[in-house]
């Protein structure tokens, strides 16, 4: 009976040693960037890190978590498919949901942190499930030229759907420092890695910067903060489209603007923001992702990262509904901060209207 405990333990021991070294992501070796301390990558500003006890007492503390349900095809159906390439003078930006968005634009094709699994998780059989079909069908997507990847958490990097965008549009993987060592783990070797405020060309007139944000990166139990995570602008002829990623508020948005300039569309996040006391560092609110709009003078801003995977306390629609009491009585910043719908193109012109299509 002595050895029985301590079987048990091993047993369940050997299982986590096994599961980690499956899911854990190569880390970042070069040493070369001066927000790397040898071991880790240090946020913006600084980060008062959440423990793995803070984890397991907000799994267990009882909070009241909104409701969630799953939609069908039938109740979102996909848009439409969208044209091969657009004119050098729009932008066309089709939100796909969470943070996975088509953006169109000089003539190239350029997905977001694009997943189309059923769950964000490194299993198929267990993991925040998929509550709303995605807005474009895989299928239907035009030539994919980049990828843009923030970090590697399962809802901003799946593998399938990026094994799958490798085998059937053979784009250019753009990631964080260390990321594309996963990717080429699994045999993706057309990659680009970046750090904060490195700027890369991917055409005549087109270029990207990677830009700071306040997250964290790990795909398993202990390999946290081991790779960088990142927002990017996308410097373009009509202008500046700015991609969050995943993050929390801070004065470097502040920096991106003074950095780049007028900033004509942006894409924010608002959802997976509750509990404040464990998200405020990571996840924006709606409330701040409108002063984020603020801080960028943004042209025209879309959110996104909301209604899709189940990663917070905040319920399906609570993050949009939020925005919506934020906008209310303030006509001219509901029109230039929208929640898009899947599927849905928006067409932003160099006058920098924008306007919907199915």
């Amino acid at each position: 009976m002595f050895w029985f405990p301590i079987a048990i333990i091993g047993t369940l021991g050997l299982a986590l040693f096994i599961v980690e070294t499956i899911i854990a992501a190569p880390p970042y070796i070069e040493n070369k960037s001066d927000h790397f301390d040898g071991k880790k990558f240090i946020n913006p500003e600084g980060l008062n890190e959440h423990s793995y006890f803070d984890v397991l007492k907000w799994w267990f503390s009882g909070n009241d978590k909104g409701t969630w349900h799953k939609l069908s095809k039938k109740d979102v159906p996909p848009g439409p498919k969208p044209a091969p390439t657009v004119d050098d003078e729009e932008v066309h930006i089709t939100f796909i949901n969470h943070a996975s968005f088509l953006i169109q634009v000089n003539g190239q094709n350029i997905l977001t942190d694009p997943i189309w699994s059923r769950r964000a998780s490194p299993f198929q059989w267990i993991g925040p499930k998929r509550m709303r079909p995605p807005g474009l069908n895989f299928e239907d997507l035009p030539p994919i030229d980049t990828v843009l990847i923030s970090h590697n958490h399962y809802d901003h990097l799946d593998i399938q759907t990026v094994l799958d965008l490798n085998e059937a549009h053979k784009p250019t993987f753009v990631v964080p420092l260390g990321v594309d060592q996963l990717l080429h783990e699994h045999k993706i070797q057309d990659t680009i890695h970046m750090d904060w405020w490195d700027r890369q060309q991917l055409g005549e007139e087109l270029s990207i910067s990677a830009v700071p944000a306040r997250h964290f990166s790990a795909r398993g139990l202990f390999d946290r903060n081991k790779t960088l995570w990142c927002g990017y602008i996308i410097h373009a002829k009509p202008g500046n489209i700015y991609f969050a990623g995943d993050t929390g508020y801070g004065e470097f948005f502040k920096e991106i603007r003074r950095r780049y300039g007028s900033i004509f569309t942006s894409l924010i996040p608002i959802g997976a923001y509750k509990p404040r006391w464990f998200m405020e560092s990571i996840h924006l609110s709606p409330k701040e992702a409108i002063q984020v709009h603020q801080d960028l003078q943004s042209e025209q801003s879309f959110a996104m990262h909301f209604g899709t995977f189940p990663l917070a306390d905040d319920g399906m629609f609570e993050a949009t509904n939020e925005l919506k009491k934020e906008l209310r009585g303030k006509p001219i910043l509901k029109q230039k901060f929208r929640i898009p719908i899947e599927g849905k193109r928006q067409i932003l012109t160099p006058e920098k209207t924008a306007k919907y299509f199915s």
